[in-house]
């Protein structure tokens, strides 16, 4: 091949040289230069980037007007009970108290006896009193000798006992409460040598002032007996006490 035929095809081998320098330059050459292209399709939303330093804090406001107080709100629900805490410290003395009622109980009892001027009853008519004229137990004097008749001081239940030695004649006697019998007695006697004897007893409620007595119920019927070796005796004592006016015996 001749030098005028490998002409026009060094001349294309400079120029494509050329060309690929200036495309690794990012440059077109002016060479090369074509026509705009068609503008190319929207790309794609790229990924989210990384967040943000936190910006500074602002400056203090000033504070605001105080608000208007809210409506109460309903109670809450009971809380659950805490545990027992420890025993607290002793705390001091207090002072002497006044003194307090007696604690010893009322007491009230009487014994007494026919004495020998008196054996004999014959002279008492119906609704007399019996006089047991001779003491032989009466601490508090609620029983009076000279007439006969037991009155209460002390309110409760108490037991009357009556003992009787009957001679000479038949008896019988009641026990009497203000008035009213609460219990009769009755011994015949039948002429016998030696002195009998009749017992009996019975409770009865008493309130302050109310009486107890022996009373003769037959006039014909008057047997109390009296001697040195046997006695008629009228006992009476208190069982308990209902004295509502008293914190102690209450």
């Amino acid at each position: 091949m001749t030098s005028l035929q490998t002409w026009p095809l060094s001349l294309l081998l400079v120029i494509a040289v050329h060309c690929s320098n200036s495309l690794e330059d990012n440059k077109i050459p002016s060479l090369c230069t074509g026509s705009p292209g068609i503008p190319g399709s929207p790309g794609l939303h790229g990924s989210p980037g990384q967040p943000g330093r936190d910006g500074r804090d602002g400056r203090d406001a000033q504070p605001g007007e105080k608000g208007e107080t809210g409506d109460r709100g309903e109670p809450g629900q009971p809380g659950v009970r805490g545990l027992t805490g420890d025993r607290g410290d002793p705390g001091e003395k207090g002072e002497r108290g006044s003194p307090g009622e007696c604690a010893v109980a009322p007491n009230s009892a009487f014994s007494a006896k026919l004495s020998q001027t008196e054996s004999r009853t014959s002279s008492l008519a119906v609704g007399d009193a019996v006089r047991f004229d001779k003491i032989i137990l009466n601490e508090q004097g609620d029983y009076n000798p000279e007439t006969g008749r037991f009155t209460c001081r002390v309110p409760g239940v108490y037991y009357f006992a009556v003992h009787a030695t009957v001679y000479r004649s038949s008896l019988q006697f009641d026990l009497i409460k203000n008035g009213h019998t609460v219990a009769s007695y009755f011994q015949i006697f039948g002429n016998w040598s030696k002195p009998a004897s009749l017992s009996g007893g019975t409770l009865a409620h008493l309130i302050p002032g109310d009486q107890v007595w022996v009373q003769m119920a037959l006039g014909e019927y008057t047997g109390f007996y009296s001697s040195p070796k046997t006695d008629s005796t009228f006992t009476g004592f208190l069982v308990y006490s209902d004295w509502k006016n008293s914190a102690v015996f209450a």
